[in-house]
């Protein structure tokens, strides 16, 4: 969440300051001339809101088709007047439920003029008008290809009529066929005037407002922008269309806005719709994101959004000195060697499942960038050889020198042996869970999902070998610190994470299981504190700094004689 946040924040502003800077400049060739609004701030107007199933509307007489009315509405005023509401009960027509359109046609008008083209009092230049469809088309849902591996009964009527319908449309309905689109109602219409009374040069209106401007042909100046501001409409808000439907609500909302507020709205759309070309946003992410601000607290919100960029920074920091202590350890006196084999295992885990789960190439790199991280951490902790003997090249660890001539090896050993029931029983026990009482697609999905699910749930204990450890040597010196307060920082904030984000309850708890792993590391170091004679997270002991300290003033000395006596 903190990356998409910091993504679409860093677009938005690009964005704004390139079509500030590097937008289309008016050459001095190019006419001086520029537009300006034709209504006045605080100007009266009447408003009129058709719903017809025409893109076209030109029945002004209609009485069925005028859905609402409303007047003396004062322009760019903002005051409680301006702000107008209604909510009505539509009932949809035998096309319409048929894949059918329905449109909405708003137009203004100065009050005690008429919209209407063909009216002897209609003035061209005191009204203006836009349409938008109210009826969304939206690809199919693909079919769900998961299923009870058992094919128990135990499911409720729902799920089962679901599983049902899954089987038969994966059956008839192929991956590579065509895609089928239904219709949707939108249930909300915010109708937004904006306040905008700028003079823009004629042929230099900038291009992420030209597509928004009505302009009047003969005076070359605009009318006053009509938007349809959809930007708070999620997608799971959407209604969809069938022959069982016979009543819908809409609720209508007529409301200024100004220009800033505006802009921030169109730039962050467009900054949703480039990381879904990228492929860094998946559908439905926005709507998440929009949610975390229509459902959070705005004060949590506020320093969410700031921790974010903390959380980046801290995040950064912990990979670069991850990579620098297992670049320069000399020495696995004291460190569980087991435990870079286990994460190693987890991290591939966590990636054949985003594999399996088509997600974004953004997060799947991420994931197997940590991959290889984790086993080039194996290289640095054991010996990594290539076993040539048989007919299949295989890879064959060994314990490094000093990790097995001391106490480290045999205390691992212990810690992981009681370890592996621990977790061994938890696997088996969530495994037969989830095979009784959820669907996956396949037998292969269901080992995938069983074995993320406990190391997204029981991954605290895999640190557990390096606390008992700790605890046989009496000693925390040869952990890095560094390293570890930058984690502990970015649990925090996880942490908070977790109160402003929508998730499953199992998981809002598992992002605490970190705290107490921590508290104890500095419960620990507390209670060991540093001896110079332990060997630090480099392979050095403070003795050998001592002595090497003390040698090198020893050659200082030496040499400062030599110059006197020369």
């Amino acid at each position: 969440m903190s990356q998409m946040l910091t993504g679409i924040i860093r677009i938005a502003v690009f964005w704004y300051f390139a079509s500030k800077f590097f937008g289309p400049k008016r050459s001095p060739t190019q006419s001086s001339h520029q537009i300006s609004n034709l209504f006045h701030k605080g100007e009266f107007l009447d408003m009129w809101l058709y719903l017809s199933e025409q893109d076209k509307f030109s029945d002004f007489g209609s009485e069925a088709a005028l859905a609402w009315q409303e007047t003396n509405i004062p322009y760019a005023v903002w005051t409680s007047d301006s702000t107008r509401t209604l909510s009505l009960k539509y009932h949809p027509t035998e096309a319409l439920k048929n894949n059918g359109s329905l449109y909405a046609h708003v137009f203004f008008a100065r009050s005690g003029y008429p919209p209407d083209p063909k009216d002897p009092e209609y003035q061209p230049l005191a009204a203006f008008g836009r349409t938008h469809p109210v009826v969304i088309y939206l690809p199919k849902s693909r079919a769900d290809k998961r299923k009870s591996l058992l094919g128990n009964s135990n499911e409720s009527n729902d799920d089962g009529k679901v599983s049902e319908l899954a089987k038969d449309e994966q059956v008839e309905e192929k991956d590579e066929g065509p895609v089928e689109w239904k219709s949707y109602w939108k249930p909300n219409i915010t109708i937004n005037l904006v306040d905008d009374f700028t003079k823009y040069p004629q042929n230099a209106i900038p291009p992420n407002i030209a597509p928004y401007m009505n302009v009047e042909p003969t005076t070359g100046n605009y009318y006053p922008t009509v938007f349809f501001n959809e930007f708070w409409l999620l997608r799971d808000k959407l209604i969809q269309l069938n022959e069982t439907v016979n009543e819908l609500s809409l609720n209508l909302e007529l409301a200024p806005i100004s220009m800033t507020k505006w802009q921030l709205f169109l730039q962050i759309d467009q900054s949703f719709q480039i990381h879904r070309s990228y492929g860094s946003m998946l559908e439905g992410e926005a709507d998440e994101l929009k949610r975390v601000f229509l459902e959070g607290n705005p004060y949590l919100l506020g320093i969410t959004m700031i921790v974010s960029v903390l959380h980046s920074i801290f995040d950064f920091l912990a990979f670069k000195n991850d990579i620098q202590f297992w670049n320069k350890n000399k020495s696995m006196e004291g460190l569980s060697a087991k435990s870079v084999v286990v994460n190693f295992f987890s991290q591939l885990i966590v990636f054949l499942y985003l594999l399996d789960n088509d997600t974004s190439w953004m997060i799947l790199a991420s994931s197997g960038i940590g991959c290889c991280i984790e086993f080039w951490k194996i290289g640095k902790a054991m010996h990594i050889e290539i076993d040539r003997t048989g007919m299949i090249p295989m890879l064959r660890f060994r314990d490094r020198e000093s990790y097995a001539k001391n106490k480290t090896k045999e205390y691992d050993d212990m810690a992981m042996k009681y370890l592996t029931y621990v977790l061994l029983f938890l696997a088996v026990c969530f495994s037969i869970y989830s095979l009784k009482y959820e669907r996956h697609k396949s037998w292969y999905s269901w080992i995938l999902s069983s074995l993320t699910s406990c190391v997204y749930m029981f991954g605290f204990i895999m640190m557990c070998p390096q606390l008992f450890i700790n605890y046989k040597l009496k000693s925390v010196a040869h952990l890095p610190w560094r390293q570890m307060t930058y984690k502990f920082l970015n649990t925090i904030i996880d942490d908070l994470f977790a109160f402003v984000i929508k998730m499953p309850i199992l998981h809002r708890l598992s992002v605490f299981r970190d705290d107490l792993i921590f508290v104890i590391y500095l419960y620990q170091r507390y209670m060991y504190p540093v001896d110079k004679k332990r060997v630090n997270e480099f392979g050095f002991g403070g003795e050998d700094d001592d002595q090497q300290a003390l040698a090198s003033t020893d050659s200082t000395e030496q040499t400062e004689e030599e110059k006197k006596t020369n």
